[in-house]
Order: structure tokens, then sequence, then C-alpha cells
């Protein structure tokens, strides 16, 4: 096939694939939201019976508190980190961005355990 042909037949893949996972999450949504409503039920007698959940002829449910954190100023966040010698407060990950950015600016400062991946990769869009 020449190229013509194979862009023609990616194009055509990825609208059914993109199709496909639209018509897939709408499904999904209206299973999420049948779930939630079942939760929020749950959750319900739980309150009204003071217990922490409970078992049934189908199964058993519990009740948990979930907590979670995020900063609402990064700067303020960085400062408290270094002030108390932190960093594990930090998830594990490299911005990608953020990191070849740096090396960009400063080639000659990778870390020595940092691993790098370049590949070549193919970018198809459609004709006007």
């Amino acid at each position: 096939m020449d190229a013509n042909e194979l862009v023609k037949v990616y194009i055509k893949i990825r609208d059914a694939k993109a199709a496909k996972s639209a018509e897939m999450e709408a499904e999904l949504k209206v299973l999420q939201d049948q779930m939630d409503m079942v939760e929020q039920e749950l959750l319900e007698i739980c309150k009204t019976t003071g217990q922490d959940g409970g078992k049934t002829q189908f199964g058993s449910f519990t009740r948990s508190v979930k907590t979670r954190y995020w900063p609402s100023d990064w700067d303020a966040m960085y400062r408290f980190i270094k002030e108390h010698d932190a960093p594990e407060l930090l998830e594990r990950r490299v911005s990608q961005t953020n990191f070849k950015e740096f090396l960009q600016a400063n080639p000659d400062k990778l870390p020595e355990s940092m691993n790098v991946e370049s590949k070549y990769s193919i970018t198809v869009r459609r004709a006007k």
C-alpha cells in the first residue's frame, strides 16, 4: 500500500475507534450513575443505623472515609516541603515537559539514575 491509502485506512480506523469509545463511555456513564445512586442509599442506611456496613445474602458493604489532599498554592507547598525536609510528600513521577525543558537548558545535568527513552512515532491528521 502507498502512504495515501495507509493514511485513509488509519483515519477510518481512528474514527471507528472514537465512535466505539464514545458509545461505551455513554453506556458506562449510565451504569456509574446508577451505582452512585445505590451507593448513596447504602450510605444513608449506614447513617440511619449508625453502622459502618452490613451483610446481605448477596454480599456485604462497608462505609469508609476517603481523604484527599491538594495544595491551592504550590509555591507555599514547595516552601513547606523544604522547611520540613519532606520530599516524600510528593508522588514519585517526573514532569515530562518540565524535565525536557530543564535538559534543553542544562544538557550536562542529567541525573545518574535518570532513564531516557526516545522513539519515533507517527501523527496522522485529516485533510481539510
